[in-house]
């Protein structure tokens, strides 16, 4: 009997393909080596379906070397196992692979259809399959629902997509040249000089990434505050005070702007023209994964890497279509009225939805944007079998939404305004309102408009200067990027993938580069842009890294090879690194210095000790290695001043003091668990230790 084996990216998706394809109600489970497999009979056809866990084979350097050892030019492929620690799992889920691939006699790839997965699905095939790549077929779909998954099967394509797979690659190899490289010259040249290990990276898309952050903060520290006045004023209009507008909205003169109140102070003056006008608003394009990510920040504050995270659960569970795409675009294939009437038998969206069936067709407001590999985000039209998490809820609803309210009819604004004349001067009073919501009613609460009503008006008519007043202002800098601004200025320039680059973000935090929402760079981050804009400029320069992304994106069109564009890489990189290394004494100065301010600065509170008045620090015990609050004057002043710390978990400092007692705050992230902000000192002057703990958090939730 002819036996199938298809590969699938995350065992979700297999349990799903498997469910599909299944002619005869549930899939057999079959565990091979710990790993699972299902067998299904499709037409009599026996069935295998198996999943990857995401990359089970990475870049590595060929031969035997030491992992501080650099420079780096050949590299291989290998299992993922013998590249990184910790990934006992993956291997066995290779040797399971490539046993039951034995059994096979055609294999499909069903891995997610793009860059990273076609990659998955290549390196199983070709590596655990033993050369099954050459003759493998490729499924391709963008939800996991029973009918795409069943047409994808009957579809398959006869061969994998080759260049996407070598663009893949491409990206991959040149990231790892470019990672380990520029990684192992700052980390080697601190460890030389200071002696201490530290994890510092850079990369091809890193690198840019942060220099965006740091010039964005010189930017703004160094920004001069220009003055300018403005006019506020406050009208009688029958009785009604309502606020309008100085014809002039900024004066750079406080002279000219005293004037103006000195001139109108108290006086009347005449309505002397009105106007309408109707503004149209077209309802929102459907969801890329950038615009999904966007909003998600902005109505729930999640950040990239977690609302990716969210949408792919979302994913998996059939409730909406792949989100990793590029794509503004619902093709009619997916079948409008099919989805929003299955969403109909929601209770949120039933009024909604019927008015929607009324229109005579279904036609969504596209964006420009397309992705040859998927559609944009979109609901399937599956309902939740289990209570969504809140989260998960969430950002359903904000796809579900975004979907109906791309078919639903323009919104229209009434613009009123009234020029009004005291004096010489003019002054305009502005309204408006909805008239036609479309739209708005749908994407409600994720788009909101307040109606500004003005009084009954009529050319003429006599208005009051009930108040007037000038007030100075300061020409603001740009604000601080947070991690949504961020991710679109990574779009708009061009570097990274939608795959890449929420996880990009996410790796500056964990190196310590940055810090807060509202992103500011660590001494860390600012000198390691510094050291590399000195020493190789190039590598954090935005075009540089733009040219590659463009190099790659030829190579999927099959305009370019794989080969040239490493090798292209690697003329560049090699003189570079090779700089680097002679110069590793005196960069590793520079960052030794300021590793050493940032841990002295990262271990010492700000409140002083209570008994003797001396720096109190975070130490060990090196006995029991606990953590604890020691002061320093133990040696000079003999006093042993000590506070508790919890020792699970990463402390940070807060600048924030406690309420309670005015002692330093420290904040404790530990693994999946809430943050907790507490207090040393109440928890220590506490009755019960843990009681303690409790109030203090209970007091002050992060």
């Amino acid at each position: 009997m002819e036996t199938t084996l298809i590969v699938t990216e995350k065992p979700d998706a297999a349990l799903h393909v498997a469910e599909a394809l299944s002619e005869s109600g549930l899939p057999k489970r079959v565990v091979v080596q710990d790993v699972p497999f299902y067998e299904v009979y499709d037409k009599g056809r026996r069935i295998l379906v198996c999943s990857a866990l995401g990359h089970l084979y990475a870049v590595a350097a060929k031969g035997t070397r030491r992992q501080s050892e650099y420079p780096v030019w050949e590299f291989t492929w290998k299992p993922k196992h013998l590249v990184e620690r910790g990934q006992e799992r993956q291997k066995k889920w290779i040797h399971a692979i490539s046993k039951v691939s034995e059994q096979a006699d055609r294999f499909i790839d069903a891995c997610d259809f793009d860059l990273e997965g076609s990659l998955i699905g290549y390196m199983v095939l070709k590596y655990a399959c033993h050369g099954a790549d050459k003759t493998a077929q490729r499924m391709k779909f963008s939800t996991l629902t029973e009918a795409e998954l069943r047409s994808a099967y009957a579809n398959a394509l006869p061969n994998l997509n080759f260049p996407l797979v070598f663009a893949g690659m491409c990206r991959h190899e040149v990231d790892w040249l470019f990672g380990i490289n520029l990684s192992r010259a700052l980390t080697q040249s601190a460890m030389k000089v200071g002696g201490r290990y530290a994890t510092l990276s850079t990369g091809r898309v890193q690198g840019p990434t942060l220099r965006f952050l740091v010039e964005r903060q010189r930017e703004i520290e160094t920004f001069v505050p220009t003055p300018y006045w403005i006019v506020r004023v406050r009208l009688n209009v029958d009785g009604r005070i309502v606020a309008a507008d100085y014809e002039h909205e900024r004066l750079e003169r406080r002279e000219d702007a005293q004037e103006v109140v000195r001139t109108c102070a108290k006086k009347s003056g005449l309505i002397e023209r009105l106007d309408s006008a109707n503004s149209y608003l077209a309802p929102p394009t459907p969801f890329d994964l950038p615009t999904l990510q966007s909003e998600a920040f902005r109505h729930f504050g999640l950040s990239p890497r977690i609302s990716l995270a969210i949408a792919e659960r979302l994913y998996l569970d059939q409730l909406i279509s792949y989100p990793r795409t590029s794509s503004q675009k619902l093709p009619p294939s997916i079948g409008y009225e099919r989805i929003v009437r299955s969403l109909g038998k929601l209770d949120p969206y039933k009024a909604a939805i019927a008015d929607l069936l009324a229109l005579k067709r279904l036609v969504p407001n596209e964006g420009n944007r397309d992705d040859p590999a998927h559609p944009a985000v979109y609901p399937t039209g599956t309902l939740p079998k289990r209570q969504l998490p809140k989260p998960e809820q969430g950002l359903f609803d904000l796809v579900v939404r975004r979907f109906l309210s791309s078919f639903a009819r323009t919104a229209v604004k009434r613009n009123e305004r009234a020029t009004i004349k005291v004096a010489d001067h003019r002054f305009l009073l502005r309204g408006s309102r909805l008239i036609e919501k479309g739209w708005i009613t749908i994407y409600t609460p994720y788009a909101r408009f307040e109606d500004v009503l003005l009084p009954t008006l009529r050319v003429g008519q006599q208005v009051l200067v009930h108040e007037i007043r000038s007030e100075q202002k300061f020409i603001q800098p740009p604000p601080y990027y947070n991690p949504s601004s961020l991710l679109r200025k990574m779009e708009d320039s061009a570097i990274g993938t939608k795959a890449t680059r929420a996880e990009i973000i996410d790796t500056l935090y964990k190196r310590g580069y940055v810090t807060g929402q509202q992103i500011r760079s660590t001494p860390l981050g600012s000198r390691v842009i510094e050291i590399l804009m000195s020493h190789c400029p190039r590598v954090v320069d935005v075009t540089f890294t733009r040219d590659l992304e463009s190099k790659m994106e030829e190579i999927e069109r099959g305009s370019e090879t794989r080969e040239h564009v490493v090798s292209r890489a690697l003329d560049y990189l090699k003189p570079v690194v090779e700089a680097l290394k002679v110069q590793e004494g005196e960069i590793g100065q520079e960052l030794t210095a300021t590793l050493s301010e940032m841990r002295e600065k990262s271990t010492t509170l700000l409140t002083p000790c209570p008994q003797c008045g001396s720096r109190l620090k975070i130490a060990k015990n090196p006995r029991t290695r606990k953590r604890f609050i020691g002061c320093s004057g133990k040696w000079k002043n003999n006093c042993k001043y000590t506070l508790p710390l919890p020792q699970l978990g990463s402390l940070t400092l807060l600048e924030k003091l406690c309420p309670n007692c005015g002692f330093q705050l420290i904040q404790v992230k530990a693994g999946g668990r809430r943050t907790l902000t507490s207090c040393s000192r109440c928890y220590a002057e506490s009755k019960s230790s843990q009681a303690g703990l409790t109030a203090v958090s209970k007091q002050m939730p992060s």
